[in-house]
């Protein structure tokens, strides 16, 4: 992961008015010199969402949700500090610190071509399959698949009408260079003549966005011709595109993959729409390949479990079975829906209803409970054959788990579905570990790294109410910071992270936003600040209950302090040198207690 300065940390920043990018996401609406609209992060009725354009921050007055826009993206799309930096960045079109060098540059510049015309050729096949006559084939398609115009718009299929030169005349006539268009794998050479011809030729287009709804890709069904000629085609990788690490739908899906606590993953995209078109929204299909290991990284990112829905049929269940191996090692869970043969989602929504298919999605099964099941379908578990095949493979994909549980759990349930002992089912399993310990023995040789359960973490305790009035002045105006600043001292503060924040606030002044940037990753800290900057009303007489906050903070510090002062002359080793001075310093204490504060104006 690259790291970025703090100055351009602040441009990205200055660079995104916390406005216009959470208005990008939701609907606000102006309430006096904030906006307001309901929380994303929590469901409501009224909204208690607020946006405070004066000090770049948000917070939820529900949820009690609150940060500035880097804090906002990071929560919205659940990416890192770093993601949601670089997402800004190109979104206010900042070059990254990374990308300084002029070869970085240029990449940058032909990435930035690539979206260009993946864009361009986006609405190209729209209009066609809207107005044209080329695109009737596809009309009719659609139609005869039930699929709305409400979702034809939603996911921007198009249509390529069935001609060699349609997009190469296209893109002259637009002024796209022939060789960015072959790049972008819209067009191939003839290695022979070097003629230029379309690679997606009489096809019905369904665009690949990456997780910010930018076309970086194609894939094209095929709609009639010889049966040869493969159902579909997809986009060759780009520098913007690779197939193993982007997830179909996912810019639609994310937000509900969040809500329902997983994520659905079809085989193609028509399933995927017809899904999303009844409502059931947090599903996504892999992009003409089984599910990888980066495909599992980016769904961690969301979610812990993952339900695989594919075709009911024989492939469908292989299907689930590819895609288990890229899922292991991301410590997701895994469950299967199994759709009635002959049936898909697509299928099966029509004809039985979203509510028949979320029934389905409810009951699915541990992948294990199915993958048993299957082994046992495959093989004949009467024979010995059979049966040592069975607790074989089971045995193998659960070590690769790596989780104790699983493979007692299921040691037991394969030893009552093929009528054995569980000892000698637990004994094979032992073999399989052996056998993948062999394998990897370079690995398992090095110690396991563990790290500390996060949800056994004491929660910070609240600060003291004082304190937290405190915190409202200090960010309430630039006067109320400057007589604090003048007069309290932070070890005054008893609380550690308000006094980390009074310290920190002085330093940076009444800018929330950089304050915000101090405490990244703190939650606690960060939401002291936004609930404490985000007051709704107006504070009567600030500057008096501003002062007779520090003189409780004072006085208390003091108090203690004589206290312990108190203690120590009880010393019978103390000096009468030693006696005097804290005696004196205890005088000193009690006079300073009677000083009052200087008002504002006299500071």
């Amino acid at each position: 992961m690259p790291l970025f300065s703090d100055n351009f940390r602040e441009q990205v920043r200055a660079a995104s008015d916390i406005v216009d990018v959470i208005g990008g996401y939701l609907p606000l609406k102006r309430a006096g010199t904030n906006f307001v609209t309901l929380c994303p992060f929590h469901k409501e009725k009224s909204p208690s969402f607020n946006v405070n354009p004066g000090k770049q921050i948000f917070h939820c007055f529900g949820c009690h949700k609150g940060g500035d826009v880097f804090r906002f993206v990071q929560d919205y799309e659940n990416l890192s500090f770093v993601e949601a930096l670089t997402r800004l960045a190109e979104r206010a079109r900042i070059p990254l610190e990374t990308e300084n060098n002029p070869g970085a540059q240029q990449a940058r510049g032909v990435k930035d071509s690539l979206l260009k015309l993946h864009e361009a050729i986006t609405v190209r096949w729209q209009q066609c399959l809207a107005t044209e006559a080329a695109g009737q084939i596809a009309r009719d398609y659609l139609d005869k698949r039930g699929v709305s115009m409400d979702a034809i718009k939603e996911f921007r299929l198009g249509a390529a009408p069935e001609a060699w030169d349609d997009t190469v005349n296209w893109a002259k006539a637009k002024g796209f260079d022939a060789a960015l268009c072959e790049q972008a794998g819209l067009i191939i050479k003839k290695e022979d003549t070097g003629r230029l011809y379309d690679r997606f030729r009489g096809r019905l287009m369904f665009p690949i966005c990456d997780e910010q709804g930018r076309v970086i890709a194609f894939s094209g069904r095929i709609l009639q011709g010889d049966e040869k000629v493969a159902k579909y085609v997809n986009s060759p990788e780009t520098p913007i595109f690779t197939k193993g690490k982007v997830l179909f739908a996912l810019d639609k899906a994310k937000r509900a993959i969040l809500d329902a606590g997983h994520a659905v993953v079809c085989e193609g995209q028509l399933d995927t729409i017809a899904c999303h078109s009844a409502g059931i929204r947090n599903v996504i299909a892999p992009q003409g390949t089984a599910l990888t290991a980066d495909h599992a990284r980016i769904l961690k990112r969301y979610v812990d479990e993952v339900v695989l829905c594919f075709d009911g049929d024989k492939a469908g269940r292989n299907a689930s079975i590819r895609s288990f191996e890229g899922l292991l090692g991301s410590g997701l869970a895994i469950r299967v829906a199994s759709i009635p043969p002959p049936d898909d989602p697509d299928s099966f929504i029509k004809q039985h209803g979203a509510d028949a298919f979320r029934a389905i999605l409810a009951k699915a099964e541990g992948y294990f409970d199915f993958y048993l099941k299957h082994l046992c379908a495959e093989n004949d578990t009467t024979s010995d054959k059979g049966r040592m095949l069975v607790v074989r493979k089971m045995g193998e994909d659960l070590q690769k788990t790596g989780n104790a549980v699983l493979l007692d759990t299921y040691a037991q349930k394969t030893s009552q579905r093929l009528g054995v002992s569980v000892e000698a089912v637990r004994t094979e399993f032992r073999k399989a570990r052996a056998l993948a310990a062999n394998t990897h023995r370079a690995e398992a040789d090095e110690p396991p790294l563990t790290e500390p359960d996060a949800g056994t973490a004491e929660p910070p305790a609240p600060p003291p109410k004082h304190e937290l009035w405190l915190l409202k002045y200090l960010l309430a105006s630039a006067d109320l910071a400057h007589f604090a600043a003048a007069h309290l001292e932070p070890v005054w503060v008893t609380h550690p992270t308000v006094r980390r924040i009074a310290a920190l606030h002085f330093a940076h002044g009444t800018d929330v936003a950089g304050l915000l940037a101090q405490f990244e990753g703190d939650d606690f800290a960060c939401r002291l600040i936004t609930e404490n900057a985000s007051a709704q009303h107006a504070i009567p007489e600030p500057e008096k209950q501003l002062a007779d906050v520090i003189l409780r903070l004072r006085n208390t510090a003091y108090d203690q302090r004589i206290a312990q002062l108190n203690a120590h002359l009880s010393d019978p080793a103390l000096s009468a040198a030693e006696h005097d001075d804290v005696a004196g310093e205890q005088q000193r204490l009690r006079a300073a207690k009677r000083e009052p504060l200087h008002p504002l104006g006299e500071v």
